[in-house]
């Protein structure tokens, strides 16, 4: 059975996000969202990621760490701390490559979804939202969200009662990601399986 990433709305304290590329190397992916592609720790844990940077530092930026892997075709990479590599989404789907960056905020703001291909932000839009899309082709996933029992045919309505529960609605959401895109990550990386990390803002102690 593949892990798919359904069980990600289940999380409760990681409140960092997950990019996936497709087309590039788990080492490229990490120097895209800025990372040194000479300077990866040993492969670590995630409790141990935790423990290499000052995430706030009041009145200044605090530091940004990726662990990455790969999985069922796509590259991916775990943020932690004060992170902005999910941010250059453009920038890592460069040259063909097809990128997306889930942020697994709960239920207010919502958690996001955006979807990027050869350098172009296409699509975007939080979950519970999915009525407001963005992006160059905003509506590129309408179909799946319409099939996937998110949204009514008009595209404008959400299918779910207000008073469904929001975890049941991301678990909805993800699922018609998942299936759409073919990702998957393993619970494991969020516990004791090891992959190596990168620095990419700020000055972390990258030495385990």
């Amino acid at each position: 059975m593949r892990d798919g990433i359904r069980w990600l709305v289940d999380l409760e304290h990681w409140m960092s996000s997950v990019v996936f590329a497709r087309g590039i190397s788990a080492q490229e992916l990490a120097v895209r969202m800025g990372g040194d592609r000479d300077a990866a720790t040993e492969p670590i844990t995630d409790a141990e990621a935790w423990v290499l940077g000052e995430w706030y530092r009041p009145g200044e930026d605090g530091d940004g760490v990726v662990r990455v892997g790969e999985q069922e075709g796509w590259a991916f990479a775990l943020e932690y701390g004060d992170s902005t590599g999910g941010d250059r989404l453009a920038e890592i789907s460069q040259k063909g490559i097809e990128a997306v960056h889930y942020v697994p905020i709960q239920e207010h703001p919502p958690a996001t979804v955006f979807y990027a291909r050869d350098g172009v932000e296409v699509c975007g839009f939080g979950l519970r939202e999915e009525i407001w899309r963005w992006g160059r082709e905003p509506d590129l996933l309408l179909p799946d969200l319409i099939s996937g029992h998110v949204l009514q045919p008009d595209g404008k309505t959400l299918v779910a009662p207000e008073t469904e529960h929001y975890t049941d609605a991301y678990r909805r959401t993800l699922g018609v990601i998942e299936q759409r895109f073919g990702l998957s990550l393993s619970p494991a990386y969020l516990k004791e399986a090891r992959l190596p990390a990168y620095a990419v803002r700020g000055t972390p102690d990258m030495h385990i």
